[in-house]
């Protein structure tokens, strides 16, 4: 199936996942009968990291109440420290270890660290990303300029929208990624389209399902997936493992 193949039936899992992956996760586990539930939240959160965190600590708690799965897993990174303080009371949690989703679109954390070093200034694209107009395009900046005029002046909108583009000028370009889904070439056309509308290159990366497919199937080794037994909390760590489980710190008497 992948680096290892699985020659035992997968856990039981229920599946705590982003948006932005909901057509990749329904490709690459099509025939998944061991997914008991899957929830999908909006892409948004990623903006707001504590809501992220207590959202998908409220559905934790839920999935933990089910007597019916072996473990949850959560198709997140750190996502601005988002995913950071989770922690499961009575099954295992598994989360790839990876800073962002663009991880689980390259395939391992090795090929997004070296695209990030071959390519400092591109900025990513995907199918999921791209529908929701949260990338920087024509659909963006419009939404912004409707968004400022109910607020601002009009010197204030242009200063405001100038302002925008000038904090996206460290890039130059545009690096769609996607995992076959049925949208792809069409989304590929719409990232093109941005890249002319921001003046940047175009570049379409070929990408790998292999990580998320392991995620859903159950192909977890420690090298890419933190497993986090009951009562155990997920933390950064500072070095290329990226996550980390801890124990939680008992409240302070008073």
């Amino acid at each position: 199936m992948s680096q290892q193949e699985i020659h035992h039936p997968p856990p039981r899992i229920a599946v705590l996942a982003c948006d932005v992956l909901q057509d990749e996760i329904a490709l690459h586990a099509a025939d998944a009968t061991h997914i008991v539930e899957t929830r999908y939240f909006e892409i948004c959160l990623h903006d707001r990291p504590d809501q992220l965190r207590a959202i998908l600590a409220e559905n934790l708690a839920a999935m933990d109440a089910r007597s019916d799965i072996d473990a949850v897993v959560l198709v997140y990174g750190l996502c601005g420290r988002g995913t950071i303080g989770l922690r499961p009371l009575h099954h295992r949690m598994v989360i790839p270890r990876a800073h962002d989703c663009i991880t689980l679109f390259m395939g391992s954390k090795e090929a997004y660290s070296d695209h990030q070093h071959r390519c400092p200034t591109c900025y990513y694209y995907t199918p999921g990303w791209n529908r929701a107009r949260r990338v920087p395009g024509p659909e963006m900046f419009e939404t912004l300029r409707q968004d400022f005029a109910t607020r601002f002046d009009e010197e204030d909108v242009e200063f405001l929208l100038e302002s925008q583009h000038e904090q996206l000028a460290m890039h130059d370009t545009a690096t769609y990624i996607d995992l076959g889904t049925n949208t792809a070439n069409d989304e590929a056309v719409y990232a093109s389209k941005c890249a002319t509308f921001m003046g940047w290159k175009f570049e379409r990366q070929q990408g790998d399902p292999t990580l998320l497919k392991d995620l859903l199937w159950g192909n977890w080794d420690p090298d890419r997936f933190l497993i986090l037994e009951p009562g155990e909390q997920l933390g950064q760590a500072t070095d290329e493992s990226i996550m980390r489980a801890e124990m939680p710190t008992p409240p302070t008497a008073t």
